[in-house]
């Protein structure tokens, strides 16, 4: 039987690039693919493209109110595989498809995204495919400090926040999402004095 697999990782792991990788892998092996992503990443437009240049076509973008199921349910012949792009801002509803249509047409479904938004939690497609997903594979990437990172922090004109809308696309004006470990996250977002943790056992005065 398929399986339904979530890679995820924090900013700049190389998500698209091994998803265009993998793709490129089954079409030179003469699979039919599917690549999909949600509308409401509108960076790139009906392309996902990794930051060294390398892009590939999207055949569907989905907004949240479109049912994945209803869309592809008579389009799957020959497919062998269907990749999802930017898979955190899928609905538990979406995800839910992507599992029935892995289960009940044995197509294999790779989706790759973030876990957590810029204040630790979880985006809502994120937490459906950590809850039922047939494989889960965590992508490494390196904060600037040299630890792993598995955090997003992010920045506007230059200072990190933690509040706001909780989507903003990168590369939009002003904003900047960088990779960062806990204890960077930890020192550079929330702000937390180490030392006062360690003496008072208290965050704040």
């Amino acid at each position: 039987m398929a399986k339904l697999t979530f890679k995820y990782a924090t900013m700049n792991s190389g998500k698209t690039l091994d998803l265009i990788r993998t793709a490129y892998n089954y079409e030179e092996n003469g699979y039919k693919v599917l690549v999909i992503k949600p509308s409401i990443d509108t960076k790139g437009g009906e392309q996902i493209a990794s930051r060294i240049g390398v892009s590939k076509k999207v055949d569907y973008l989905f907004k949240p109110e479109d049912s994945i199921l209803k869309t592809l349910y008579n389009k799957l012949d020959e497919v062998r595989c269907i990749f999802v792009d930017e898979a955190q801002f899928l609905t538990e509803n979406q995800v839910d498809d992507l599992f029935i249509i892995s289960k009940v047409f044995n197509r294999t479904i790779i989706c790759y995204g973030l876990r957590l938004n810029f204040q630790m939690d979880a985006f809502e497609g994120s937490k459906r495919l950590l809850e039922i997903a047939d494989v889960l594979e965590d992508l490494k990437t390196m904060c600037a400090c040299g630890n792993i990172a598995r955090y997003v922090g992010r920045k506007f004109n230059g200072e990190f926040e933690a509040v706001g809308s909780e989507v903003v696309i990168d590369g939009t004006e002003g904003f900047e999402y960088v990779p960062l470990c806990g204890d960077c996250y930890l020192q550079k977002v929330k702000k937390i004095n180490y030392d006062l943790v360690k003496k008072r056992g208290v965050i704040n005065e």
